[in-house]
């Protein structure tokens, strides 16, 4: 199958989605597919080699003729509706929802009315559609079964909490992480807190350890030495830090909020803990996990269990050919 992903006005960077993007067109290269990128300017991603041709459009014909066209990114969508016949078949491949460049009343009429077939990325997205009745296909991107693995170095002296830090976007949530870890740290001396994330270290007092761009290697290191991830975030697509967690056996703390990001692999009290969405549930629910070692140890495994079941890469990859083969060939239902 011939595949173009539209990355225009949106492009490749240093950033978790361009990742996972990248990761997911190499499978498709390597399950025997064509895959090209188009961009509106060069490729700033630096983290991982992309297979595919990446084309900087400066005009309509230096668009290849492909089966399907995918566009990554809300900025991207007007550019690929506006594509000829040739191109391929129009694809949205909602992987997050992006209110901080479009209103929620943008987004309906400008981006969920367009002529596309809408892919999601996770059953929050796919529930977010349905409220403004609109069809959507999962497909997940899987994940990287090979780099997160438990190590069994969990030290039994401390309970360490672990998160990641963002300074920007405040829906990541990263004050309700230091507010939870500075009120159990005065109930519980052996109570820490570890985090890692693109920022510069913050050198905020309740961090007892902080990582800043870790490698895959140091992350699982990382995940190994903590006990309990916290995952407050509000507004995410499919939330990859927690899974990858709960890869070496970390229990996660998440919350019931529509786009938490976490629907897909957690249910609460069997492969994690689920919260209310508010803070005073929030710290309820990870004060257990502190004083409950057994239940960490439970849920941990279970936890593992469920990301291994939602399959790697490559399987994901196969569902999303199979699901554009039907598209293409009449046996799947758009409408």
């Amino acid at each position: 199958m011939k595949i173009t992903f539209d990355v225009r006005n949106t492009g490749l960077g240093n950033n978790g989605g361009t990742l996972t993007l990248i990761k997911s067109a190499n499978i498709l290269i390597s399950l025997g597919n064509t895959v090209v990128f188009i961009d509106s300017g060069k490729n700033q991603h630096t983290w991982n080699k992309l297979n595919a041709e990446h084309i900087v459009v400066k005009n309509i014909e230096d668009i290849p003729n492909a089966d399907v066209v995918i566009s990554t990114g809300f900025k991207s969508v007007p550019l690929t509706v506006s594509l000829p016949e040739r191109c391929g078949k129009k694809i949205h491949y909602i992987r997050g929802w992006e209110t901080w460049k479009y209103s929620e009343d943008q987004i309906v009429k400008q981006i969920l009315k367009t002529p596309t077939i809408k892919f999601v990325n996770s059953i929050g997205l796919y529930n977010k559609l349905v409220t403004y009745g609109i069809k959507s296909f999962i497909v997940r991107p899987g994940n990287d079964f090979d780099d997160y693995s438990p190590l069994n170095q969990r030290n039994d002296k401390n309970v360490v909490l672990g998160g990641l830090y963002h300074s920007k976007h405040k829906t990541k949530r990263t004050e309700w992480i230091l507010d939870t870890a500075n009120i159990l740290k005065k109930r519980f001396k052996e109570v820490k807190l570890y985090m890692f994330g693109a920022d510069k270290d913050p050198f905020i007092d309740v961090i007892n350890r902080y990582v800043q761009q870790p490698t895959v290697k140091e992350k699982n290191l990382f995940y190994n030495q903590v006990h309990i991830w916290l995952s407050p975030s509000c507004l995410e697509g499919l939330h990859i830090v927690p899974q990858e967690a709960m890869l070496t056996e970390c229990p996660v703390v998440t919350t019931n909020a529509l786009l938490g990001g976490t629907i897909d692999y957690i249910q609460d009290q069997l492969t994690g803990i689920v919260s209310k969405d508010d803070i005073f549930s929030f710290v309820r629910n990870v004060e257990n996990l502190v004083k409950n070692p057994m239940l960490r140890i439970h849920l941990g495994k279970n936890g593992r269990h469920q990301i291994l079941r939602l399959g790697d890469r490559e399987v994901n990859m196969k569902m999303m050919i199979a699901i554009l083969e039907g598209i293409l060939n009449g046996s799947i239902n758009t409408k």
